[in-house]
């Protein structure tokens, strides 16, 4: 059995980018996010990542700009680390080694070598209760350093970071947790602590959720689980304190923020609208509605000219002054489950998967963004606790990427259950998904799985849908053949049974001359072509939960996994149970491009890797230890380009790269050094001026722009000439300060003679091309002329040489430019002088 070696499980995209608040730059042109175990930098005009800060081995979680550098951002992780970046050039500059799991990360320019983090008030990782601590930098030039130099601020403070905030000019740090609020005066060195009861005389909840201090006054705003918002004065007095309260969201106050200046205080929560309160008028409101899931962050440009909020799908938008939304940079949406299986489309290479309610999300997995929604409900969603609306619950795509099957279903308290069936067509227009069909209530029960026969040289489209009514059809694919308006059409082709039993899950082998179909403990295997029954494979006691066809040179084995944890292996030549070994097999796949099959097995609460092929008793690879809990949706996905790996622990990675959903939502995949190794070259590669983000249009005229600069800057270096070295006015004016200059009329003089110089020196070097083309052109008229006059010439010119000796000491091109520097005007130069 071979063994991972340098195979390691990585984030490859997908992170959480909503996970804490996202940072502006000061001149508004870079967004930063902390994403999984990196931070990304994004353009807020373009939205694409320009870099990705590497270097954090777990999860990040904060970022913070450099209170005294404005081209450096701090970023903390779990790791116990803080790393300083340069984010303009995705460089490390440094990185503080506290030793603890860090929570938050904040910084006021008025606290300077200090940063405040939030961490553990024990060395457990797992404590819950967590302390504000000020962290001395240390004063070292090394790029490592240890940095234990802490001192504690407060206690018992929540790990949200947007419960804690500096005040106006640093003078005091809030915390809020739970019912309290505390208040650290620094001068002092002393807090204030004030509570609110648990539900007050309306029913309300008190407790805190998020809080912002004023940037210009003694105020601090707080938010809380009943939808209020108060506004704290006189805290430095424990009984003289005094709050107001603005109330216009419905449920919690997801997060706060002051504008710079302090004239208006931002709010945002579940209703998906950003509300902007005018400081002092608290009655007057702006409104900015639809911004597409609940606000979980916001935060704003340091010269107040954007605002950015967070939300809870995984997206980040990007506002101009509470006018109009910007950019919306869309990341993996993440839900509490995913329904359907995870699949690649054809075409567009992309992950596809549940997003929004209702919708399914199309997300590139080289470029780390979504591609675009496709509403498979088409109905508005309604944010109300208890209401039952439509699911997507299946889907899946045909081998060319044309059609797309997808399951919506919805259960009523008092009523049956719905469940529709769609057939949507690709649409070569619009560069999308069109609704074809509908048909309702394609079973009498729940539909438990469904596949497209993915033949490649399939004449006809076929769909299978099983359900727990006992039952599977097919649906096939039937061309218009009476009118031209007339599109393409569903309908049930065959419904198929076995002795009453329900079936769990189907599969169509690669060629599409077979079916198998699950019936509890019974495996059935159908002819598309003629709908017969050619067999049934039977296995110890267990209902089947996974089928799959081997591939290539394995396509004789059928595989399938069993409740009583059973992997068995069956040849369709034989028709007999080949092999089978017992594991928990929790997910079950093959490699579309290869023989290869994996299997996530859990065991002792973690899941394992093994891949293999049918053919095989030895496994190619294993993971132990891959993730936490149980994996059970996974997929292989096709290179864009071959890997040339030539040890045999990584070969099943070389046309495929498998990726795999934990427990917790993470997308991950496995990756080899080598590959690492590459994408950090490549990486590095891409340089690009001015930070413009690198979008396809750039990928598609970078080389064409990059070598027609080369050939610019080669013609331009061969064609300047060097201006005098040794020049007195070049010198002075350039080297000189600008205060000690003497006057522009005192240098003008020297420098339009030295101006003047250059330009004669030029050209007197240019007359020698001249001069022989010249006597080229005179060689060429004078062919055609008779040998007499040649020689009456000569003899002419032999009596001018002679009567004129001074002129033969100039040459025809001093004689022609004498000539034309007696013609030119210098009346201009005169007067400049006299001037």
């Amino acid at each position: 059995m071979v063994e991972h070696g340098d195979i390691r499980v990585v984030h490859r995209g997908g992170s959480k980018i909503n996970f804490r608040e996202p940072v502006i730059t000061n001149d508004s042109r870079f967004l930063l996010c902390a994403s999984g175990e990196c931070v990304k930098v994004f353009s807020t005009s373009t939205e694409e990542c320009i870099h990705d800060l590497q270097g954090h081995t777990d999860l990040v979680t904060g970022v913070l700009l450099n209170p005294s550098n404005h081209l450096q951002v701090y970023s903390c992780s779990a790791d116990g680390t803080i790393r300083l970046w340069d984010f303009t050039d995705g460089i490390l500059i440094k990185t503080l080694v506290v030793g603890y799991p860090i929570y938050s990360l904040y910084a006021s320019a008025n606290h300077g070598g200090v940063l405040f983090i939030v961490t553990s008030m024990q060395s457990d990782k797992r404590s819950e209760m967590f302390q504000l601590a000020a962290l001395h930098l240390p004063h070292s030039g090394d790029q490592v350093v240890e940095a234990r130099e802490l001192s504690a601020v407060l206690n018992d403070v929540s790990s949200n970071s947007g419960a804690i905030a500096f005040g106006q000019g640093g003078e005091y740090i809030a915390s809020a947790k739970g019912l309290h609020l505390e208040v650290y005066f620094f001068k002092k060195q002393k807090s204030y602590r004030f509570s609110l009861k648990e539900d007050n005389k309306k029913g309300g909840k008190n407790t805190f959720t998020c809080i912002s201090c004023h940037p210009k006054d003694d105020c601090i705003a707080t938010g809380h689980e009943d939808g209020k918002i108060r506004l704290w004065r006189n805290f430095n007095h424990k009984r003289e304190y005094t709050y107001s309260t603005l109330h216009w969201h419905h449920s919690a106050v997801g997060s706060l923020c002051f504008t710079p200046e302090g004239t208006n205080l931002l709010s945002g929560g579940v209703e998906s609208v950003l509300v902007q309160w005018r400081y002092d008028q608290e009655s007057q409101r702006d409104f900015l509605p639809r911004l597409g899931a609940a606000i979980t962050h916001i935060a704003v440009s340091p010269d107040g000219v954007l605002f950015c909020t967070s939300h809870a799908d995984n997206k980040v938008t990007i506002i101009q002054s509470c006018v109009k939304v910007s950019a919306v940079i869309q990341g993996l949406v993440k839900g509490e489950s995913v329904r359907t299986d995870l699949m690649v489309d054809p075409r567009s290479k992309a992950l596809v998967l549940n997003g929004k309610p209702g919708h399914l999300q199309f997300y590139s997995l080289q470029r780390d963004k979504q591609l675009y929604n496709l509403d498979i409900v088409q109905q508005e969603y309604i944010h109300q606790a208890g209401l039952e609306q439509f699911e997507v619950v299946k889907a899946a795509f045909d081998a060319r990427g044309n059609w797309l099957a997808t399951v919506e279903e919805r259960k009523q308290k008092d009523s049956a259950l719905e469940v529709n069936l769609k057939l949507w067509a690709y649409d070569e227009q619009t560069q999308s998904f069109v609704l074809n069909t509908t048909v309702s209530a394609p079973h009498e029960a729940r539909i438990t799985a469904m596949c497209f026969c993915r033949a490649a040289d399939s004449q006809t489209t076929m769909l299978v849908s099983a359900s727990k009514d006992g039952h599977f059809k097919a649906w096939q694919l039937a061309e218009p053949t009476h009118t031209e308006d007339e599109g393409p059409s569903w309908s049930c082709d065959f419904v198929g049974a076995y002795h009453g039993l329900v079936p769990d899950c189907c599969c169509f082998s690669a060629d599409g001359s077979l079916l198998a179909v699950s019936f509890q403990e019974v495996v059935t295997v159908w002819s598309p072509a003629s709908w017969e029954l050619l067999t049934t494979l039977s296995q110890p006691p267990g209902a089947i939960r996974d089928l799959c066809f081997g591939r290539l040179s394995c396509s004789k084995y059928l595989l399938g996994t069993t409740a009583k944890n059973l992997l068995c292996c069956w040849n369709l030549l034989t028709c007999s149970l080949e092999w089978s070994t017992s594991m928990d097999v929790s997910l079950l796949l093959s490699d579309p491009l290869s023989e290869n099959l994996a299997a996530f097995c859990c065991q002792a609460g973690c899941t394992d890797l093994f891949v293999f092929k049918p053919s095989e008793p030895r496994p190619l690879f294993s993971h132990k230890a891959v993730c936490s809990g149980k994996v059970t949706r996974a997929i292989f996905a096709p290179r864009e380009e071959m890997l040339e790996s030539c040890e045999e622990s990584s070969q099943w990675l070389n046309r495929s790269q498998l990726y795999f959903l934990t427990q917790y939502m993470d997308l991950m995949t496995f990756s080899t050094k080598a590959e690492e190794d590459r994408l950090m070259a490549s990486s590095k590669q891409l340089v690009i001026d001015d930070s413009v983000a690198m979008t396809p249009f750039y990928l598609l005229l970078g080389k064409h722009r990059q070598q027609d600069k080369q050939d610019s800057l080669t013609s331009l270096s061969a064609e300047r000439t060097q201006l005098p070295q040794g020049s007195v006015a070049v010198k002075e004016l350039l080297h000189t300060p600008a205060h000690v200059l003497p006057s522009a009329s005192f240098l003008c003089s020297m420098f339009v003679r030295s101006l003047l110089i250059s330009v004669s020196d030029t050209r007197e070097e240019n007359e020698p091309k001249e001069e022989e083309m010249e006597s080229e052109k005179e060689e060429e008229e004078s062919e055609g002329e008779l040998e007499p006059s040649a020689s009456r010439q000569e003899q002419a010119s032999s009596s001018l040489r002679a009567e004129a000796p001074e002129s033969a000491a100039l040459t025809k091109a001093q004689v022609r430019e004498l000539r034309r520097v007696k013609k030119l005007d210098h009346s201009w130069l005169s007067n400049l002088l006299d001037s």
